[in-house]
């Protein structure tokens, strides 16, 4: 198979006007000089694990320029490890793809689609003497592999006769050989300064089955074999891959350049990196398998399944790494940016709900018993035509604990003995007294209430200065809530004291679960997934665990936005520089 740039190649797209950055201007001067006349990306993840947030900035890049260009993008799978991958990860990344809001159309490829032609190629390889069968043990190999100051030493079977290379290469395919007796390897020079072009392997033996070609093979490419060449095959234009693929682009270019076949171009990126955050699948594999979390869909793990459990928007995140952007350094992103987009756009979509996570009873003494009215509440300032609801009130409420204080410290401003408050939509109350247990603690509060401020307003103009949120306690919904904080408790998960992993920075109280809480009954039939603000407490969405009757809250993110004062106070404060 030979390919050439300028016969797949038609007239060059026109170039719009948007906002750059290092990719996009490689792109457009790729369109302009006519190296290609059109635009093809592909996102290409292993499945050997789910997809994290670090893998959202990919997705977008690679699919939003595409779009940009009036190009395309593929979605393919590299599964060329099948000890490692599972039909469970290829369907999770299809689900989280889709989530993001990207459509590859018919475009969906495997690396396992190409595994007879990688073959081919790779006989092409041994034909031309640039690739050889060694009987060198994986050991062995790093051994002879040299270091970043020392060169390698060639191995005593690369200068193996070529049909004696083609005859033990067709019986490792044959199953001849145990694992890891034998591998075949690029003969490039193992004098170079880059290690991956010192004679990499290029097949290893492995009898593993596959989960889409079964037992048809049992010799399997290297990922750094049938990368860039599955590039080659789907015709990719822009290959765009992470900071630590940098030092792999020479080798792409070694195979498709011997191999005569269609060039893509590779371009680097720095990777998404986050405080308090892991990105390695292969330690998010081990919370799972010892554990330490629910699954790979925990609503405390970074994988695209579980902040979509938690209640976090794909806009949201697509914002989030617009705002962030791309360079060639590789940086660490403060958490908190992350969680002010959320916030952001969960402000504009979120229906405004009541609901109360630590109950506090209240009996408004001179109210009508068994009387109930209806309070005309907004379900979204934000949005006028999300309209309004009805929220029931009656004699014995709900609110919660922090808002009563029986000795009030200053600057409290909310209920006390003696003090009036306004209720959210509801009436002035005022506190006359307490009911206390055996320990001492207050069980339930005492209030009066002002039938003239119906609404939340006094004819009389006078002010109260903190209104509370309730929740009426015979039509209050039972729920479970369930609170999420950091995973870890250092920003860097990985900083730990030396003979310890970075299990030992897990945070001990990331989860907490409250089982008492009281909701408006607006929310008796929410729908797992469903995002609501609970006013004055933070958006919370609807937990799949839900049952009739038995909803369960995932706390999406509090309503303090730490990353947005900071913004502030940095702006009107720039930080003084000397020279």
């Amino acid at each position: 198979m030979n390919i050439t740039n300028s016969n797949l190649d038609a007239a060059a797209p026109e170039v719009s006007a948007s906002p750059s950055n290092f990719i996009r201007d490689i792109i457009v001067e790729d369109l302009k000089t006519g190296r290609y006349n059109r635009v093809h990306t592909r996102f290409p993840p292993e499945p050997n694990g789910y997809l994290h947030i670090g893998h959202a900035k990919a997705i977008c890049l690679s699919f939003g320029l595409a779009a940009e260009f009036g190009g395309q993008t593929n979605l393919r799978f590299d599964d060329t490890n099948p000890s490692k991958e599972d039909l469970e990860y290829v369907q999770s990344i299809i689900e989280d793809v889709s989530w993001m809001g990207f459509d590859w159309e018919d475009r969906l490829f495997y690396a396992s689609d190409y595994f007879d032609q990688l073959y081919e190629w790779a006989v092409q390889l041994i034909k031309a003497g640039k690739a050889y069968v060694d009987d060198l043990s994986a050991d062995e190999i790093r051994q002879y592999r040299g270091t970043l100051t020392q060169p390698g030493k060639e191995s005593p079977y690369r200068k193996r006769p070529v049909e004696e290379n083609l005859q033990l290469f067709e019986r490792m395919r044959a199953g001849e050989f145990p694992d890891g007796s034998r591998t075949l390897r690029a003969k490039i020079d193992m004098a170079s300064p880059n290690l991956n072009m010192r004679d990499p392997v290029i097949y290893r033996i492995l009898h593993a089955e596959h989960h889409r070609t079964g037992a048809k093979w049992c010799i399997y490419p290297m990922y750094d074999f049938a990368h860039g060449q599955s590039d080659s095959i789907e015709k990719i234009t822009h290959s765009i891959c992470t900071l630590e693929f940098e030092d792999h682009r020479p080798l792409y270019n070694w195979f498709v350049e011997q191999l005569g076949i269609f060039h893509p171009r590779q371009i680097e990126f720095d990777r998404l990196n986050l405080t308090y955050t892991l990105m390695s699948k292969r330690k998010l594999l081990a919370l799972v398998e010892k554990g330490l979390v629910r699954g790979w869909d925990d609503p405390r793990m970074p994988t695209l399944a579980g902040i979509r459990r938690r209640g976090y928007t794909p806009q949201a995140i697509r914002n989030f790494v617009t705002a962030i952007g791309v360079s060639k350094t590789n940086g660490m992103i403060e958490l908190a940016m992350l969680e002010h987009f959320i916030r952001e756009d969960l402000n504009k979509r979120a229906l405004r709900v009541m609901g109360v996570l630590h109950p506090l009873r209240v009996v408004i003494d001179n109210y009508p018993e068994g009387q109930a009215e209806e309070m005309n509440a907004i379900n979204n300032p934000e949005d006028e035509s999300a309209g309004s609801r009805k929220v029931p009130f009656s004699r014995v409420l709900y609110i919660e604990q922090d808002d009563f204080r029986e000795n009030p410290p200053k600057q409290f401003y909310r209920l006390s003995p003696g003090r009036e408050v306004r209720l959210r939509y509801g009436y002035f109350i005022t506190c006359t007294g307490v009911v206390k247990n055996d320990a001492g603690e207050v069980v339930e509060v005492h209030c009066t209430y002002d039938p003239a401020t119906r609404g939340g307003n006094a004819p009389d103009g006078r002010k109260v200065k903190s209104t509370i949120h309730w929740v009426s306690a015979a039509h209050a919904l039972d729920a479970e809530v369930r609170l999420y904080e950091n995973l870890f408790t250092t920003e860097d998960p990985n900083d730990v004291p030396e003979g310890q992993d970075f299990t030992a920075n897990l945070n001990p109280n990331s989860l907490q679960v409250l089982t008492h809480c009281k909701l408006e009954p607006s929310l008796a039939h929410a729908t797992a997934g469903s995002r609501y603000q609970f006013e004055r407490l933070g958006y919370f969405s609807v937990d799949p665990d839900s049952k009739a009757g038995q909803p369960v809250f995932n706390r999406t993110v509090a309503l303090k936005d730490t990353w947005q004062k900071i913004e502030k106070r940095s702006a009107a404060s720039p930080l003084k520089t000397t020279s």
